[in-house]
């Protein structure tokens, strides 16, 4: 096997039931299947096939190489529909199941077969010699069309591949971190991928998105928007020193405070807006150096005091700045 490179026979395309020849990498046969997904949403595949027969391996590479993989069974009604449009092959086609760890799994998810997803021939799987690790599937058998049969991974069969609708990977904004699942491919139809931001960063635009059947994304990608805090005044008979500009009170920026001369500064001389959009303590004010004086300009203080004459005797008192 090692480099030697796919043969490019004869393929042909089947749409209605006209037949238009044409040379590709070794394919047979394309078609579309589409099915309702939860009544909104059409899914689609295309689904080819090798003219030459290949171990369940080599038939695998072949279709990694030229579409998504080994055919992966969604239920019934794709196989009654594999069954109907693809032709019969006196050896069968090979499928996306293999025995791993001794339990047979869909090699494009790794997901375990489940009872339910099950479509054997009658006493199969039987594992004649203990060998028989790999599936393939009856197309027009008459006895069991559609159903799976386990086989020795070394015979030749015809590659039964799919190509899934791929919407392409995110160019994501600065800040924005990404947790996708890929069931039938990476960022393929019905890929969902969901969104948060770094911490400091808030979410503008949609948590969670899926890749569609037509090759498109529910929506764009969001974008993470730094935390906000409440904005500031300056203290009166101070000064407020921010960043200059429209973000001047987004996380992380810190805003500094003074007071003109003769006042002081009560509380912290810097204020950051943090994470959570909220600052690090409350804007200070600026007070006169003499308590309770604040911005009196003049103060006289005035004190009556009785002599034992008739007239008062008055102490004044007075400050000027």
């Amino acid at each position: 096997m090692g480099s030697k490179e796919v043969e490019d026979p004869e393929m042909k395309r089947k749409e209605g039931n006209q037949y238009w020849g044409r040379r590709d990498a070794n394919l047979a046969f394309t078609l579309l299947y589409a099915e309702l997904i939860k009544q909104k949403e059409v899914a689609a595949w295309t689904y080819n096939y090798s003219i030459k027969a290949y171990s369940w391996n080599y038939s695998r590479i072949f279709c990694q190489k030229h579409y998504t993989d080994l055919v992966a069974i969604q239920n019934k009604k794709e196989i009654a529909y594999l069954n109907d449009v693809i032709p019969y092959y006196n050896s069968y086609y090979w499928i996306g199941i293999r025995k791993i760890n001794d339990k047979w799994t869909w090699v494009g998810t790794k997901k375990l077969l489940t009872e339910e997803a099950e479509n054997w021939a009658d006493n199969e799987p039987n594992n004649k010699k203990n060998n028989q690790d790999c599936v393939e599937i009856y197309i027009k058998s008459v006895s069991a069309p559609g159903k799976w049969n386990d086989e020795p991974c070394a015979k030749r069969k015809r590659a039964l591949c799919y190509t899934v609708t791929e919407c392409g990977d995110f160019h994501l904004p600065q800040h924005v971190h990404m947790n996708c699942s890929h069931p039938l491919g990476n960022f393929s139809f019905n890929s969902e991928c969901s969104f948060h931001c770094a911490e400091g960063y808030e979410l503008n635009g949609p948590s969670k998105l899926e890749c569609l059947a037509s090759g498109t994304w529910t929506n764009e990608p969001p974008r993470c928007v730094a935390a906000h805090c409440p904005p500031l005044k300056t203290p009166e008979r101070g000064s407020m020193t921010c960043p200059h500009s429209a973000d001047a009170f987004q996380y992380p920026s810190s805003c500094h405070f003074s007071c003109e001369e003769g006042f002081a500064l009560v509380g912290p001389e810097v204020v950051q807006c943090t994470a959570s959009g909220v600052w690090t303590a409350a804007a200070p004010v600026c007070e006169g150096e003499f308590p309770g004086i604040g911005a009196v300009s003049h103060l006289f203080i005035r004190y009556a005091l009785r002599s034992t004459s008739d007239r008062p005797f008055v102490l004044a008192l007075g400050m000027r700045r």
